[in-house]
């Protein structure tokens, strides 16, 4: 499972500091996603999609995310027109207006922190305040999510070369049971080892980055850019039409 595959790439968002990526997408993020103006998150959406597009992702990738995400918003405009204080046209009203913020959103996060690694990412949350053991947390959740299927997956071909063929019986359900119980198992003792190493290897609780890049002046050109469009859209998001 390659779950960083956005992150390969030498597009103009890829070359971006990571702290400039985060601060701008949690702005213009938090915007979109307090709008109530379908206008505005419209407008959001367009300029999202144009970054993602500028990002130049892996078209089948991309398209895969984006659909997975708008199954939630097809149930929304099933629900919404039929549950929503018994107005038909308020409830799709509302329903596109959800649709179009949460792919703003999603297009902001494909285009801007997709692009960077999750250890990238990390390191820039840490520079920025977050507490250091949030950024700990962040960093080896991810790490252990990929260990514990590593082991899923090691333990599952071990059944199969045994035999194992699933079916609708007690056998299967034993053997599935015994084999989520041994994933976690052999996934902690793998989380033990690492602790180990990194003990050896003189850690001291405190993150050190290979890269210690600063932002350069087209950092700083991509934040502003970014910075005011957030504003020009909160703007007209406050003003009454």
């Amino acid at each position: 499972m390659n779950a960083e595959s956005f992150a390969i790439g030498d597009s103009l968002f890829h070359k971006r500091d990571v702290r400039v990526k985060v601060i701008s997408a949690s702005a213009l993020s938090l915007v979109l996603a307090l709008s109530t103006e379908i206008s505005v998150a419209a407008t959001g959406c367009t300029i999202s999609a144009g970054m993602l597009l500028l990002s130049r992702p892996d078209p089948r990738i991309c398209l895969q995310r984006i659909i997975f995400v708008n199954i939630f918003t097809i149930f929304l405009f099933i629900t919404l027109p039929l549950s929503y204080a018994g107005d038909y046209l308020a409830g799709i009203s509302i329903a596109t207006l959800i649709a179009v913020k949460t792919n703003a959103i999603l297009f902001c996060f494909l285009a801007l922190i997709a692009t960077s690694s999750a250890t990238d990412i990390g390191h820039a949350l840490n520079t920025l305040g977050m507490p250091t053991k949030l950024t700990f947390l962040f960093l080896f959740t991810y790490r252990q999510l990929f260990i514990i299927q590593q082991e899923y997956e090691r333990l599952q071909q071990a059944a199969r070369l045994r035999g194992f063929i699933p079916c609708n019986n007690m056998h299967t359900y034993r053997t599935y049971s015994h084999l989520f119980g041994m994933t976690l198992v052999k996934s902690w003792n793998r989380a033990e080892r690492v602790h180990q190493a990194m003990l050896l290897r003189g850690f001291s609780g405190k993150l050190i980055p290979l890269n210690r890049g600063k932002p350069t002046r087209s950092d700083y050109l991509f934040l502003a850019t970014l910075s005011v469009i957030s504003f020009f859209l909160a703007f007209f998001s406050i003003t009454p039409a």
